[in-house]
Parts: structure tokens; C-alpha cells; sequence
């Protein structure tokens, strides 16, 4: 079942609030974890393990993220059935 865009918005709204901060703590916990288990790895392995991190949290979410940032596709189908908005309207109320 596809995801509305509206639906994928709010979605991905609460992940960039509630999720990506939690990946973070949760992330950066465990690679210290790993450091004082095993001893702290060299500086490029490390800047590594967080480039692959970052990088990692957002390929399975992509189909979320996909298309957010552009008009709602859904609300130009409505607004040509009805005809469009009316001479001075617009999205900010004519202003």
C-alpha cells in the first residue's frame, strides 16, 4: 500500500524530529561501546564507521523522503478538477 504524500510528510517530519536524534544517540553509544571493548580504532577508520553511519539511516527510509520537498501532486489533480483557484487566490489568500 502506497503512502499518501500527506501521510509520508508527517511521517517523515516525526523521523527528522524524533527518529534521526534517537539514531544518533543510539549510533554514537554503540561505536564507544566498541571503542572501550576493543581499544579506540585509528582516526580514519573512525571518521569511516560515522560516514557509513549517516549514510546508512537513510536508504531504508528513501521512499519516505522521496518527492516531500516538492507540491502536493495530490492537490494539483483536485484544483484542476475544480476548475483551479479563482483570480487573486492563491495558496497565501490572494497576498
Amino acid at each position: 500500500m502506497a503512502l499518501s504524500y500527506k501521510t509520508r510528510r508527517r511521517l517523515a517530519l516525526i523521523i527528522l524530529l524524533i527518529g534521526l536524534p534517537a539514531y544518533v544517540v543510539i549510533a554514537v553509544t554503540l561505536v564507544n561501546l566498541a571503542a572501550r571493548l576493543f581499544g579506540r580504532p585509528p582516526f580514519l577508520l573512525e571518521l569511516a564507521v560515522y560516514v557509513g553511519l549517516g549514510i546508512a539511516w537513510v536508504l531504508p527510509l528513501r521512499p519516505v523522503f522521496l518527492g516531500i520537498g516538492q507540491a502536493d501532486p495530490d492537490a494539483g489533480a483536485a484544483e484542476e478538477r475544480d476548475g483551479g483557484p479563482e483570480e487573486g487566490e492563491g495558496r497565501n489568500g490572494g497576498h
